[in-house]
C-alpha cells in the first residue's frame, strides 16, 4: 500500500466512544465476546462465561480453550483456540467440529454474518471471510491498524483496534477497507473483542482489565 493510500484510508470522522456500562472484572483476561440474542459470552482463556447484560449476573460457563475471538451463528458458538476455530454446542459445551484458523495462530476477532465467519488477523491488519464448514478463504479486507474484534450490524462492518496505548472501534468500507467512522476509547480502555447486540450497543472485551464494556453505537442520520 502506498503512503498516500494509507493516508486516505485514515480519513474518517472521529468521536469519543460512549461507554454506557462496565461488567466485571470477571477474569484476569477477556479475549473474544459475542451476543446470542439474550446473553453476552466472553472468552477468558479457559472458560466461556455467559452473563445477562441487564443484571450483569453470570448465567453459564463452559470449560474450553478460548484465547481469542468468539462468534454465534444463531445455533452454535464458534471459538478461536490457538490455530483452530471450534464449533461448540452451547447447550452441552461439546465441540462438534473444528476448522483451521486462517492465519494459524495470529487470529484475533471473530464474527458471523452472511453465512460466513469473519476473522481478524491481528498484526497483519486484515479481516478474512471464510467458509465456516471448511475454513476456505473467500476474501480478504485490509485495514491500516491492528485488528482485534470484528462485527457486522445492519450491513456495516466494524472492527476494533489496539495499538500501544490507543484503542478504537472503526466502521470500514466492506470492499475497500476505507475507514468511515472512528470511536476513540478513553485512555486505558482497550478493546480486545467486539460484538454488536444487533441494535444500538457494542460489547467490547477489555483485555487485561477482565471487564466487558457496552459502548453506544452511533445513530445513523437520515439523508
Amino acid at each position: 500500500m502506498t503512503s498516500k493510500a494509507a493516508k486516505d484510508k485514515s480519513q474518517a470522522t472521529a468521536r469519543a466512544a460512549e461507554i454506557v456500562r462496565e461488567y466485571g472484572p470477571m477474569a484476569d483476561q477477556i479475549a473474544g465476546v459475542t451476543h446470542d440474542g439474550h446473553r453476552v459470552w466472553a472468552a477468558t482463556g479457559a472458560k466461556l462465561v455467559a452473563f445477562d447484560p441487564d443484571s450483569g449476573e453470570t448465567t453459564r460457563t463452559l470449560d474450553c480453550a478460548c484465547d481469542a475471538g468468539t462468534a454465534f451463528d444463531g445455533t452454535y458458538l464458534y471459538q478461536i483456540a490457538e490455530a483452530r476455530i471450534d464449533k461448540i454446542d452451547p447447550a452441552s459445551g461439546e465441540v462438534v467440529a473444528s476448522i483451521p484458523a486462517p492465519s494459524g495462530g495470529g487470529d484475533s476477532g471473530l464474527t458471523w454474518a452472511e453465512g460466513s465467519l469473519w476473522v481478524g488477523q491481528y498484526r497483519d491488519r486484515k479481516i478474512h471471510q471464510i467458509n465456516p464448514q471448511t475454513g476456505a478463504l473467500i476474501r480478504t479486507i485490509e485495514s491500516n491498524r491492528f485488528v482485534t474484534g470484528v462485527t457486522w450490524v445492519d450491513g456495516e462492518l466494524w472492527h476494533a483496534t489496539w495499538e500501544g496505548d490507543e484503542s478504537e472501534i472503526r466502521r470500514i468500507h466492506p470492499e475497500s477497507g476505507a475507514v468511515l467512522e472512528r470511536l476513540e476509547m478513553p485512555p486505558g480502555a482497550f478493546v480486545s473483542g467486539l460484538e454488536s447486540d444487533g441494535a444500538d450497543l457494542f460489547y467490547c472485551g477489555g483485555g487485561p482489565s477482565g471487564k466487558v464494556r457496552a459502548v453506544r453505537r452511533p445513530k445513523r442520520v437520515a439523508a
